[in-house]
Order: structure tokens, then sequence, then C-alpha cells
């Protein structure tokens, strides 16, 4: 299972109110409203969480209200029992009402999982890793162009990951109403350069909605980034329901964003696909990256690395090391290079 870690987020909203609609005019838009092989087995996917409550979209279009038991089996091993995206198998509870209650009784699989670790002596269900979001298909790395500043490095330890973990990546861009620049684009051009999708987007002008909308199309989308980028209003817009997600102004004194958005929530987009919103994170944890393997996660290393003079080059100081002669001769971005290197001495 594919996974991604986050550190570092505010505690859980208890709202769940502003229900998810519309979930049954797009039954066909996404592989993963699919019944499970166990004929009469009614399954469903899990959309927000509230405390203990689970919102549920059942596979033909039914919105159930559910909760766990002593008896949940899970097929995820130590991890959260139940997160945004799983796919659930129900047992109905007769309500007497037109509510629709059920019982979660298995968690199935996840291919993919953004996680972050949890220390077992300091949390009361004991689990090992918390799986904030689950089953997505690719991440949606929000930074802003201004307020707060765009960050190359968050970018750059983001791909680390992706590329770690085979997923796919999206860099958007937002704000571009406050830096329109060419130094904003120029700072993108060697992404660009290496394959990675990069949109330019305004929020707030509504400007390049359109390129990113293709890209999520058909997907399961998780989108994260710091707080304060523009995150929650994006898919506001994308889902057609503006005053769905809180958003959140830019903290003056620090500079840095405010959180919003306090525990995952997934929506439907109108011509199909699914975004996941994710907790504003302030820090992003490389879990499972050494220092051995962290150079096979830059992508234009992988050439330039056959020319190294020692197979188990660190490309720090090594003489007659490929990488920092490739990026003495312009063929590797300088800039890539010292994000490779601050990630180097920052991993134990």
């Amino acid at each position: 299972m594919r996974r991604l870690n986050f550190v570092v987020f505010e505690e859980f909203f208890t709202n769940v109110n502003g229900r998810v609609s519309g979930i049954c005019q797009w039954p066909n838009d996404c592989r993963f409203f699919m019944k499970r092989d166990d004929e009469g087995v009614p399954c469903g996917v899990v959309m927000e969480i509230s405390g203990a409550s689970y919102l549920v979209i059942s596979d033909d279009g039914r919105e159930y209200r559910c909760r766990t038991f002593p008896g949940t089996k899970t097929e995820n091993g130590d991890s959260t029992l139940v997160a945004v995206g799983d796919r659930v198998e129900l047992k109905m509870i007769e309500t007497g009402t037109a509510l629709y209650e059920a019982a979660i009784t298995l968690v199935q699989p996840r291919h993919s999982a953004l996680t972050r670790k949890r220390d077992v002596r300091r949390n009361r269900s004991k689990e090992k890793v918390q799986v904030i979001a689950a089953n997505i298909d690719q991440l949606v790395v929000v930074v802003s162009a201004f307020d707060p500043p765009l960050s190359t490095r968050l970018i750059d330890r983001y791909l680390v990951f992706a590329e770690s973990e085979e997923m796919e990546i999206v860099i958007v861009v937002n704000k571009m109403d406050l830096e329109d620049s060419r130094e904003t684009r120029q700072l993108m051009k060697p992404y660009k350069a290496l394959g990675y999708r990069v949109v330019y987007t305004s929020a707030e002008e509504k400007r390049g909605m359109g390129p990113l909308r293709k890209t999520l199309a058909g997907k399961l989308s998780a989108f994260s980034g710091h707080s304060g980028v523009g995150k929650s209003t994006l898919i506001n817009q994308l889902s057609g329901q503006e005053d769905r997600l809180r958003t959140g102004e830019t903290n003056m004194k620090t500079g840095k964003g405010l959180h919003t958005t306090t525990n995952s929530v997934m929506l439907a987009l109108p011509k199909g696909g699914y975004i996941i919103d994710t907790p504003g994170i302030r820090e992003f944890n490389l879990s499972g990256i050494t220092r051995d393997n962290l150079r096979f996660y830059f992508r234009e290393f992988l050439s330039a690395m056959q020319e190294c003079s020692y197979s188990s080059c660190s490309h720090t100081v090594e003489p007659g090391c490929g990488i920092m002669k490739a990026v003495e001769s312009g063929h590797i971005d300088p800039d890539r290079f010292e994000s490779y290197l601050a990630i180097y001495e920052s991993i134990d």
C-alpha cells in the first residue's frame, strides 16, 4: 500500500452538516463505487467523519450515517480503523424513520493512503499509523504565488515522497492574481522540464479552473499544502459548493496560513471525480526515506549518477561526482540540488 505522511495538524472538526449532495447524479464516474465479489453485501465509500459517526455513500447512492462496533474488522493492519476514502461493507440498522443507518462490518484493503505515524503510548486507539485519506489516485500540492510565499523546498519534499510511492502528483500555484510575475513561472520551469504537471490558478478571480478540472476529472485527488494557500477556496469552486468548506487568511504576524480544514472530507465534482480536502500542514514528514535512497527520487539524477566515480556516492562531497558535474554544466537545476542537500541533511 502506498502511503504519504503528514505531521502537525489541528483537532478534528465536529460538524457533519452541509451534506454531500448530488452523489447519485454521477454513478459511473469513479471506479471506487464498485461492488465487491460477495453478492448481497452492501458496500460504500466513507465521505466524511465526525467524532464516532461516519457519513457513507452506498453503491446505490444512498447516504448512511454509520458507526463501528467491537466486531468491525479491517484488512489494513494497525492503522486507523476507518478513514475518508475507505471502501467499507455495511450491515443495515432498522431505525423506523426515514434516516438510513448502518454498522460498518469490514474496511476493505487500501491501495494508497495519506498517513502520519502515531505514538501508541499517546493515543487511546493504540494505532501505529493514522490515515488521513485513503485510496487516492493522485496528490495535488497547492502552493501560493504570494501570501504565504511560494516554497519550492516544500514542493521538493512532496515530489520526493510521490516518486518513492510511484504516485501521480500535480503542482497547483494559486493566488496568481497577487503575483502573476515572470519570476513565479521561472521558479516552476525546472518542474515542467522534468515532466511534472503545473497548473496556475487564481481562486479569487476563478482563473485556471478549466485546466485544473481536466486534471482532476475521473480521479480521486487529495489536496494538500501549507495553510493559507487557498486550498479550501479552490475546492469550494471546483465542487460547485462555494460555502461548503471554511476559508481563512494568512497570519499577518507570522506570514503562515491559518488552519481552516481540521479533518479530511470528500466532495464530488460536478463533471466526474472526487476531491479530498486534507488539513493544512506546517511540516511534511518523509518517513521511509533514507540518505541512501534519497538520490533515486530526484528523477533528473538518474542518468547523471552513472557518471559518479563511486557507486555509493552521496552526491555531497565525493570527488568525481556526476551529479555535481551536471549542476556545474547546467544540466541539473542548482536550486533542486540545494533542495537535495537540505533534505539529505534533515534525514537522521
